[in-house]
């Protein structure tokens, strides 16, 4: 295995109008520090630059999120990823119609899996092109997974989910968060281990199949952070 040939499957945190965004949120801001004489921005003047970052980790970019996600405790993401390698299967999916909507189902994700049950599962909707690097998804009401498959997905000890919406969940669900309360088997027995990852991109040239995943995460004691998934060839 070469360690040096990751596949980045992250979306960047980006400040143009056009970065990916969801959930109402705006681009992030990048600003220099202010204050006394001194500004945080070389190209202003500044020694160095020294800017505040503001961001919303759900809307924002791809970002890592668990059970405090959904929970009144403040159960940090920090502190409950305690590994980073995980073995991951890439599946591809289209999700089907549904009403109104488009969901993912459980049906469709055993056949997918087969019999071998990975650690972490990364989940590619199709049809799937670059414009998910820009997309805006506020308003859209994007696929979700049915919540029978997140359940599904926590009895046979799928831990780490990664997938390329804004949530596992339906963009307007009046706050019923079914298929997060049923991967975190919340609030019965929740799964402290267990991650969701949202708003990835896996590129085309990536074929489905097995992968070593590397998941980190930016150490801030929340209950998400923004994070780079990266995905080495077996």
């Amino acid at each position: 295995m070469n360690f040096k040939d990751g596949i980045d499957i992250s979306i960047a945190f980006r400040t143009d109008k056009n970065a990916t965004s969801a959930w109402y949120v705006g681009p992030i801001k990048i600003e220099p520090v202010r204050g006394e004489g001194f500004v945080g921005s070389v190209a202003e003047g500044g020694s160095v630059n020294f800017k505040n970052i503001t961001l919303n980790p759900h809307g924002n970019g791809t970002h890592t999120e668990c059970v405090g996600h959904i929970a009144p405790e403040c159960f940090s993401i920090n502190q409950h990823l305690k590994q980073w390698m995980f073995d991951a299967a890439l599946i591809s999916i289209e999700p089907i119609k549904v009403g109104n909507d488009l969901v993912i189902t459980l049906n469709q994700i055993q056949q997918a899996v087969g019999s071998e049950i990975p650690e972490a599962l990364v989940l590619r909707t199709l049809p799937n092109d670059s414009n998910k690097l820009f997309k805006q998804y506020s308003k859209s009401n994007p696929p979700y997974l049915e919540s029978k498959a997140a359940a599904w997905m926590a009895e046979v000890g799928i831990n780490h989910l990664l997938l390329d919406l804004p949530s596992v969940d339906r963009e307007m669900d009046e706050g019923a968060l079914a298929a997060h309360k049923a991967f975190w088997s919340y609030p019965e027995s929740p799964r402290f281990q267990a991650t969701i990852t949202e708003l990835i991109f896996v590129p085309n040239f990536v074929l489905d199949g097995r992968y070593l995943l590397n998941l980190q995460v930016a150490p801030i004691e929340s209950d998400a952070s923004p994070s780079r998934p990266v995905l080495f060839r077996k």
